[in-house]
């Protein structure tokens, strides 16, 4: 063979990468795709190298195919990906395409790349307090000008439509996007092959196939608008709700369209007395609030207050984990059938402070002002628990827990929950009077507060400084601006270290 001439059997090389997390058959549909090469006359080959699933990314599974004859020699394949030398990417989620196109595994001069377009979040968009999730339209507008051609599509949709999992609608889109020199039977035997899920493996293909082959832009999804929920109970509770949606139905709309699923929240967590409370609360604000500023600080009064009232407690916790409704999506979700056995644990891992939070308001109040009776308590409780709440004994200990709402207005914890509300609604109405836009701020703040136990005493910690930083410059005509910077810098990062930075910025000039 000549100086810079190439190997001729290496035209006939197809390399195909796939890149799935934990659940998504990734492995299955790299079995399929191997052995449907086989049994087509070619050689091929599949490696695989796993990933910290969604921190730094997938399992890369990586399979190489050449015709080969029987008799010749097996040729030798590469065990991993290269940049640039990718000739179809397939990946199980929105951002491991993302990850392909910034590897260099997607070309624009080679590269087809098949992706599903659902979203699997990753830790670290969980780990951000505020709203942490990377854009889909950013990787599709990467993915159009990266890849030779792009099919996308929810794949993970349609094979849950289908009775199936997304492995099953992968392979489809690979046999629909005609990348692979085999015809539809020879993927749907490999599907028959494989002996287990058949009916519903063929089905999601079959309607994967299709799209793949039949593309089109996905169309912008309808919202439909939720039926009105529909309260049923004894006729006396039925008649005081009535009362506080009618007080609510008198509300100005932009209020009123809050207001309502905030009565909702709170009377859940607690009672309607509750509810009538949370009306009251909303009431107050709505006096020093005005139409001719088309109520903003009473609409976001409406959500916060809602949000403020209905803390997570061990109380709350309990009872959502021990709810009928939860026990039904999770066997949706999971896709249990009559004749299986759902094995559920839920872990717990309170704190001393929370342990406290459950004592008479004045008792717990002295407990938690004893460093050694904390202590005692942290060494009794703070530690990891797993629950099987699939086993009665479990079960029936949160199911007790969760059933404590009429305890709940006497804990410690409700108490300092009141306190700080009533606290935080005077701050942020003090400042009406004086720079309107930095009181509807600072009722937004409340934001900053959400979860249990450590993520709780963080948002709060959070909360309180950028409410503090950002009364020290109220007279500043731009302190409404300067309290929703400090907002979303707390929103950034769970550590804090955006807000510290924010923080030290006004310290520069107040």
């Amino acid at each position: 063979m000549g100086a810079g001439q190439a190997d001729p059997r290496l035209s006939g090389i197809i390399k195909l990468a796939i890149l799935a997390v934990g659940g998504q058959g990734g492995g299955v549909l790299t079995g399929w795709i191997e052995d449907l090469a086989r049994a087509n006359g070619y050689a091929a080959q599949a490696t695989s190298v796993a990933g910290v699933a969604q921190r730094t990314g997938a399992t890369v599974y990586y399979i190489e195919m050449a015709p080969h004859r029987a008799g010749e020699p097996m040729p030798i394949f590469s065990l991993m990906p290269a940049a640039g030398d990718v000739d179809v990417m397939v990946t199980a989620e929105m951002m491991e395409a993302g990850r392909a196109i910034i590897r260099g595994f997607v070309t624009p001069d080679r590269t087809v790349l098949i992706t599903s377009t659902h979203r699997a979040l990753a830790v670290s968009e969980k780990m951000v307090p505020g709203d942490g999730i990377a854009s889909s339209d950013e990787v599709m507008a990467a993915a159009e000008v990266a890849a030779r051609r792009v099919i996308a599509a929810d794949f993970d949709a349609l094979a849950v439509a289908n009775g199936s999992v997304i492995s099953a609608s992968l392979f489809g889109a690979l046999a629909g996007a005609g990348v692979l020199p085999f015809p539809r039977e020879a993927f749907e035997a490999a599907i028959r092959a494989g002996g287990k899920g058949i009916e519903g493996s063929l089905r999601a293909f079959a309607a994967a196939h299709d799209v793949a082959a039949n593309p089109v832009r996905e169309a912008a999804p309808v919202v439909e608008a939720r039926p009105a929920a529909r309260v049923t109970g004894p006729a006396r509770l039925v008649a005081e709700w009535d009362r506080l949606a009618a007080h609510v139905a008198a509300l100005p709309a932009p209020v009123a369209e809050l207001a309502l699923p905030g009565l909702r929240k709170v009377v859940d967590f607690q009672d309607l007395a509750y509810g009538a409370e949370y009306l009251d609360r909303l009431a107050g604000v709505m006096a020093r609030d005005d139409a001719a500023r088309g109520w903003a600080l009473s609409r976001e009064a409406a959500k916060y207050i809602a949000n403020a009232m209905a803390y997570d407690d061990i109380i709350r916790v309990a009872d959502l984990k021990t709810r009928a409704r939860r026990f039904d999506r999770i066997r949706k979700e999971m896709r249990v059938k009559e004749a299986n056995v759902l094995h559920l644990t839920e872990f717990f891992h309170p704190r001393a402070e929370e342990v406290v939070g459950m004592f008479p308001a004045r008792l717990g109040a002295r407990v938690e002002a004893d460093p050694k009776w904390m202590a005692r308590l942290g060494r009794w409780f703070d530690k990891g628990r797993r629950l099987r709440t699939d086993s009665l004994t479990a079960f029936v200990i949160l199911h007790v827990l969760g059933g404590m709402k009429g305890w709940r207005r006497r804990t410690l914890r409700h108490a300092q929950e009141q306190a700080h509300l009533a606290r935080w609604l005077e701050v942020a109405l003090g400042q009406v009077a004086g720079n309107y836009d930095l009181a509807v701020e600072l009722i937004r703040c409340r934001r900053l507060i959400k979860g249990y136990s450590d993520t709780h005493a963080r948002g709060q910690s959070k909360f309180d400084r950028v409410v503090a930083a950002s009364l020290r410059i109220a007279a500043r005509e731009d302190a409404a601006d300067w309290c929703r910077r400090l907002r979303e810098a707390a929103l950034k990062d769970e550590e804090g270290k955006a807000l510290d930075g924010a923080v030290r910025t006004i310290d520069s000039f107040a």
